[in-house]
């Protein structure tokens, strides 16, 4: 039985307080430090407020602060372009003064395109496979942790169905690759926007887990330190995030405590949806 579920409208949504100036709110105020993904979210939904026409076809941002959940974010947008096909936007994110984030985000009005190409999805089952109840078998079966268990609880705003359950544990995935089903828990209304900025959201979920994928750690060990430096996105065709998608996630490179993360998502039927990149500050603790 779900409990208060919160639904990913209701957390990107954002009060105009003048101008092309928005506030919102951090629905965790328990946690140590604001989700990365509900800033850039937040941010992308703050930058669509402002287009007549167009949907976002990428965004660019840094994170400069860590983001304290008691304070409301204050996202300021930036009017750089309007042009016939493409517009920008520039939006920063600010609390007490501070600014904490900045974005760059660039909107698409579309149009019929000569070359069409995409990467196929990988052979993974479906998501019904990875359900809550065989989620519980595996973890009667292993000594899961307890914090991996409260992350795929099934009162979160995102939906989360792991395909490679046993790295949680130890196990080493040699090439790096994950793969996890995703979706928005709460159906969402029939706005495109709203559904891209609701993916942007979903994206930064433990992304950065790819980078501990070969070592057979995770982000949940608490022997490692964590932070996202940079995101980058990119969409490229319709989607729904309330519909399952299939994230696949995997990791080029790390050095320098610093570690490189991309992600492809793709709609069930194979149509490849978004591209991501981002780089993020790993390191063991001292």
């Amino acid at each position: 039985m779900q409990k208060d579920l919160i639904g990913l409208a209701a957390i990107l949504n954002l009060d105009s307080i003048g101008g092309d100036v928005f506030l919102g709110k951090s629905p965790n105020l328990g946690e140590q430090r604001v989700f990365g993904g509900l800033i850039i979210g937040q941010a992308l939904f703050a930058a669509c407020r402002t287009i007549e026409s167009g949907l976002p076809n990428s965004l660019h941002c840094y994170f400069i602060h860590t983001g304290d959940p008691q304070v409301p974010l204050i996202y300021s947008v930036e009017r750089l372009r309007d042009g016939r096909s493409y517009s920008t936007r520039r939006v920063t994110a600010t609390q007490q003064g501070s600014t904490i984030f900045s974005s760059m985000v660039s909107f698409h009005k579309g149009e019929q395109g000569v070359f069409e190409h995409q990467d196929k999805m990988p052979p993974v089952p479906a998501p019904e496979h990875f359900a809550a109840e065989q989620l519980s078998k595996i973890a009667l079966q292993t000594d899961l942790p307890d914090i991996v268990r409260r992350y795929y609880e099934p009162d979160r705003a995102v939906e989360l169905r792991p395909v490679e359950i046993g790295r949680y544990v130890g196990q080493r995935i040699e090439d790096g690759r994950l793969h996890m089903w995703m979706k928005a828990a709460k159906k969402l209304p029939d706005d495109p926007a709203l559904h891209i900025c609701a993916l942007a959201y979903a994206s930064d979920l433990s992304l950065l887990d790819a980078v501990m994928a070969r070592y057979g750690r995770t982000l949940f060990d608490g022997r490692i330190y964590s932070g996202s430096l940079d995101h980058a996105m990119w969409f490229h065709r319709p989607f729904r995030a309330d519909d399952w998608l299939l994230y696949a996630k995997d990791s080029p490179s790390a050095q320098s405590g610093r570690g490189l993360a991309r992600g492809l998502i793709f709609r069930r039927d194979g149509t490849l949806v978004a591209s991501i990149a981002q780089e993020g500050s790993v390191r063991e603790r001292r």
